[in-house]
């Protein structure tokens, strides 16, 4: 399994985005006719189909730059909503609608995918689910392991930065990321594996294909996982952002944070590491708890809340961050942290207003739109029956 290496530090991005009915706040299974007028106005290649008919993913061309990811992004987006703002369809981005039934979401009709829902039954049926993938590219393929195990010691902050889905089916989960609970449930989903060896890793893939686990190396869903034919540590672990200016945010940490250990590497310094039942613990305690959880951040089993370590971090990140160019995105993270993170936004606005859910949505449809994050007082004062359930209460 040869790693085609590529330029150090390019990046690539996707956002899974939802198609929301305006009139009710629930999703529309209206991708296909979405894509067939789209692919109609000519090349698209970066507007795709997804799993579900209720999603559009859009990806941005290898770039040097973050803001020139961003830009792509916003230009896919331009594309599509003439095609979804007649038909009554707004987009809008979450690791999971708040109140849409499972049950009702429909397949796009594939090989690959009907392939996938026959095989695990109720857990497949089940992934109403929607991220951000990061790549990054990687000059020397000796690099790949070292770098992708020392981000292992960090990934749980990605996920409780971009944690998006605290509510499923109109429930409140008690989770930061319902998502990251739902999507471990697909076999060789979730934790990657750490390798010390590239054989090792091309060991594993002989097993697991030659058992029949897997067809393909693209049916590894690992949180972080090596990319061969593109040459890239593709990072899964996020949530889908609400806005795009949190797509730059979390572009940005991936991209310096790769960048941090590929520098460690270049100067034989020995990259961090952590064992595996931390990193399950660790995993666990994001999904749970997001912003608010107690990380485990060293082999020695220190521990430290998330915004303390990304704070401590941002000292030597942020000039990595300007010489390869993404300061400015990277710099909107203290607004995550004064705002909340998304999902502790959407619990604000679902436990303010009359209708949670729909809040929820509502306020997803606002970010959406502004391209930025919103303080949930100031949409709810914006909306009809806003703090009703404050009202009552005093």
């Amino acid at each position: 399994m040869h790693f085609n290496e590529s330029e150090r530090g390019l990046i690539g991005v996707e956002w899974e985005l939802q198609m929301i009915d305006k009139d009710t706040g629930d999703l529309r299974q209206s991708a296909d006719a979405v894509m067939d007028i789209v692919e109609s106005m000519g090349d698209v290649p970066n507007i795709h189909r997804e799993m579900l008919l209720n999603t559009i993913e859009i990806t941005s061309n290898p770039r040097r730059l973050a803001s020139e990811c961003l830009d792509d992004l916003l230009e896919n987006i331009a594309l599509i909503q003439p095609v979804t703002t007649p038909m009554r369809i707004d987009l809008a981005a979450a690791g999971t609608h708040p109140f849409a039934t499972p049950a009702y979401q429909r397949v796009t009709d594939t090989g690959r995918y009907n392939e996938l829902v026959e095989r695990t039954q109720y857990w497949g049926r089940q992934m109403q689910l929607y991220g951000v993938h990061v790549h990054i590219g990687i000059e020397d393929a000796a690099k790949v392991l070292p770098i992708l195990n020392a981000l292992l010691t960090r990934f749980a902050h990605l996920q409780a930065l971009s944690s998006s889905s605290p509510y499923w089916a109109g429930e409140d989960t008690g989770y930061a990321s319902n998502r990251a609970m739902y999507f471990q449930q697909l076999p060789t989903a979730g934790i990657p594996r750490q390798f010390e060896k590239w054989d090792d890793l091309e060991r594993y893939v002989e097993d697991v294909t030659r058992t029949g686990i897997i067809s393909d190396f693209s049916e590894i869903r690992w949180d972080i996982r090596p990319s061969p034919k593109l040459g890239t540590i593709e990072i899964r672990v996020f949530d889908a952002a609400t806005n795009i200016r949190e797509v730059g945010v979390l572009v940005a940490l991936t991209a310096t944070l790769v960048e941090y250990y590929s520098r460690m590497h270049d100067r034989g310094e020995e990259l961090p590491r952590i064992p595996d039942w931390y990193i399950a613990e660790n995993k666990w305690r994001a999904s749970r708890y997001g912003m608010e959880a107690n990380l485990i951040v060293d082999e020695a089993g220190n521990q430290e809340d998330v915004t303390t370590t990304i704070r401590n971090m941002l000292p030597e990140l942020l000039p990595i961050a300007e010489e390869i160019g993404c300061r400015d995105e990277l710099e909107h993270i203290h607004e995550i942290i004064r705002k909340g993170a998304a999902y502790q936004r959407l619990t604000i606005a679902a436990a303010r207003h009359e209708d949670g859910p729909r809040a929820m949505v509502e306020l997803m449809q606002d970010e959406f739109k502004a391209g930025h994050p919103i303080d949930p007082l100031v949409f709810l004062a914006s909306k009809p029956n806003e703090l009703k359930k404050e009202a009552r209460r005093q």
